[in-house]
């Protein structure tokens, strides 16, 4: 389906999606981060912090996130977790879930909903902290000071780790951007359905329900 004229990404030109490198995230083993920038691990001991990522070492402030993203997290991390536990499948994460895309130095992506699979989550270096594997499945809902080359930079850096599937949700388009790979994105409106593909067999939901 052919991305609208109108929304987020109506402002600039959707570069294609390449095959993702992989980076081997599981290897903890590394040296010292570079003098005056934090590694993943100092920032996870610093709660005083407001909302943040951890982008090449440092610090990247964040928004709080608007009562029309809260519910739209809510419903799309309710519905795959309905799915995944009916199936046993694995774990559904909801909140500015932290994910490791790089290491030396760290870039530490703050997930708004994602899929881990029970193979993949048994591979994690450790239960507490940031993810240091890469899930399935990771959604990101737009917020309005958003800029579209930073968001593109995500999703590039969630697909080289290897991240099968990335949904974009846009709620001032009411679309949401399937990344699958090296496929081509699909843009779905409210009169489609979003499917969990080849990740997540089975799993359907309305995406006017996403909105709702």
């Amino acid at each position: 389906m052919l991305a609208p004229k109108t929304g987020w990404y109506s402002r600039f030109r959707w570069p294609t999606i390449k095959e993702p490198r992989k980076t081997g995230m599981g290897d903890t083993m590394r040296p010292p981060a570079p003098s005056g920038l934090l590694t993943g691990d100092e920032l996870l001991r610093m709660p005083q912090l407001d909302p943040c990522e951890l982008v090449d070492g440092r610090i990247r402030p964040m928004t709080p996130t608007n009562a029309e993203h809260g519910r739209i997290e809510l419903n799309v991390a309710a519905a795959l977790r309905a799915f995944a536990r009916s199936q046993n499948l694995g774990t559904v994460m909801v909140g500015e879930v932290g994910i490791f895309t790089s290491r030396d130095p760290d870039t530490v992506r703050a997930a708004d909903v994602l899929f881990l699979s029970h193979a993949r989550g048994e591979r994690r270096s450790h239960d507490r902290g940031y993810l240091d594997v890469a899930p399935e499945l990771v959604v990101e809902v737009l917020s309005p000071d958003d800029r579209p080359a930073e968001v593109q930079q995500k999703i590039t850096e969630y697909l080289a780790i290897g991240v099968r599937l990335v949904w974009i949700v846009d709620p001032a388009a009411l679309t949401v951007q399937v990344y699958h790979g090296a496929r081509p994105v699909s843009v779905l409106t409210e009169r489609d359905r979003i499917d969990g593909g080849d990740v997540l067999p089975g799993f359907s939901l309305p995406v006017s329900a996403v909105f709702e």
